[in-house]
């Protein structure tokens, strides 16, 4: 399996998790969400599109800790929320460093 093809199963397997956590009573929900993030964060994203994806990220916590605001503390919205969160956070401060190291190398 290439590093393509972990990066796809990683980030896939983020959505999922985060979507039926709610529903679902899952242990280390957020351990494997963080560590999926670093994963997809370090495989996925490369080059030109960092920039859109750190972008990206900022809207979604945003969004997120808006919506979190907003809606109701039970609500499996919010859950989808904070996981989706916690799966993107991770993966934005990998982009972010390796940035910050590209931009210190030239």
């Amino acid at each position: 399996m290439n590093s393509n093809q972990v990066g796809h199963w990683a980030f896939s397997l983020g959505l999922v998790l985060a979507v039926i956590s709610p529903f679902i009573i899952i242990p280390y929900t957020g351990l494997a969400l963080f560590i999926l993030g670093i994963i997809v964060g370090y495989v996925n994203i490369k080059g030109k599109e960092s920039h859109v994806f750190l972008l990206s990220v900022i809207a979604l916590v945003v969004i997120g800790v808006s919506g979190i605001q907003l809606l109701a503390l039970t609500s499996p919205v919010v859950a989808m929320l904070s996981n989706l969160i916690a799966l993107a956070s991770p993966a934005a401060l990998v982009v972010a460093v390796k940035e910050v190291l590209t931009t210190g190398k030239a």
